[in-house]
């Protein structure tokens, strides 16, 4: 690797050479080095460029960290006070004491060299979860969605539940009952009801519905699987996917 230094370097002793009848070729093969690469160290402005390989050395930063400054982030960062809190806390708290030790991108960079970049505190981390399977009816009785809605009554704070399926293509109600509480038995019993007031065969049909309780219970799961219903649920707080 030759660096600009050596490169501005040796065209100066081919210039030189050259200046005094000296042909290029021979210098360059006395120089080690070939003519063509010479011509490509300088632009057509005749401006030297630097070695632009991954492999070639680089001039390091003047603001570089040094290993003392980065071994303080991490001391900072692994302290019982800030253990379980990001750089996005850390630089503010460190800020508030009157310290600043380095930014917050540079707190994230080297806590992620040093493999630390992790869930920090005690709360349980973020989860990505993925978009439910789309379904798409073309026909009744291929899809039906249901959920369960808080009815009113005039006791202030008292409600009934209403539990209601629907079928998505035709906006037909397949079935519906009101209790007094909600329960994965009630649903169980409601969708095997629906099923024989349609007269149909449930296997392959699609129930969608929420997060709820009684919606992913075991005793809902269990009955789903017997009749061959094929369950499917919204992302939790993703208004988009819940049920109609």
């Amino acid at each position: 690797m030759t660096s600009t230094p050596d490169r501005r370097r040796l065209l100066k002793l081919v210039e030189e050479a050259q200046s005094q009848g000296a042909r290029r070729a021979k210098v360059c093969k006395l120089l080690g080095i070939h003519a063509r690469t010479l011509s490509r160290w300088r632009d057509d402005t005749g401006k030297i460029q630097p070695d632009g390989r991954p492999q070639a050395d680089r001039p390091v930063p003047a603001n570089k960290l040094s290993e003392e400054e980065r071994q303080r982030i991490l001391e900072v960062c692994n302290l019982p006070q800030y253990a379980h809190l990001p750089p996005s806390q850390i630089v503010p708290a460190l800020a508030d004491e009157g310290s600043y030790i380095a930014s917050e991108s540079t707190f994230y960079r080297v806590l992620r060299e040093a493999d630390q970049l992790h869930h920090r505190g005690k709360a349980q981390a973020a989860k990505k979860v993925p978009k439910p399977t789309s379904h798409c009816a073309t026909v009744p009785n291929q899809i039906w969605s249901w959920d369960i809605t808080f009815l009113a009554t005039t006791v202030t704070g008292l409600f009934l539940k209403l539990y209601l399926i629907m079928d998505i293509y035709s906006r037909k109600i397949v079935g519906w009952e009101i209790h007094e509480s909600e329960c994965a038995a009630h649903a169980s019993v409601l969708i095997q009801k629906a099923c024989l007031a349609e007269g149909i065969d449930p296997a392959g049909l699609v129930l969608h519905a929420d997060n709820g309780g009684p919606m992913k219970a075991a005793t809902m799961l269990a009955t789903l699987q017997k009749l061959g219903v094929v369950p499917s649920f919204s992302r939790p707080s993703v208004s988009d996917d819940n049920p109609y």
